[in-house]
């Protein structure tokens, strides 16, 4: 099993069920195909560097997992099917990447914060 990080940017029409939805529709997509769900961080919407379909704002995502090699290419392939998936982007992460998040998930100090000034 490989460590994984998806960010996915999602169309800004969608209601929050709907955005739930697709959520849980790609969570179960990965537990089925014997994955598992690392941490998911839902961003929220936020504005877009360049428009992307016309429009300047999408809904972003992070999701981390584990998955087969294999797997990655069935999971792509759902990606490029849906509508409301208008980027997506899935990076390996090393052990290093696995140790930062999982600092950052807990609340520890990784040694990247902005010093507090006094």
């Amino acid at each position: 099993m490989n460590n994984y990080e998806l960010m996915v940017i999602l169309t800004p029409v969608l209601s929050e069920e709907d955005f739930k939805a697709a959520q849980k529709k790609y969570t179960d997509f990965i537990t089925e195909a014997g994955g598992s769900i690392v941490h998911s961080n839902p961003w929220g919407l936020k504005s877009l560097a360049y428009p992307v379909r016309k429009k300047t704002t999408g809904i972003y995502w992070v999701l981390e997992y584990t998955a087969l090699s294999s797997f990655n290419e069935k999971f792509k392939i759902q990606l490029l099917r849906d509508d409301q998936v208008m980027r997506h982007m899935i990076t390996v992460l090393d052990k290093y990447a696995v140790e930062y998040n999982s600092k950052k998930q807990r609340g520890v100090p990784t040694g990247t914060e902005k010093l507090a000034r006094v």
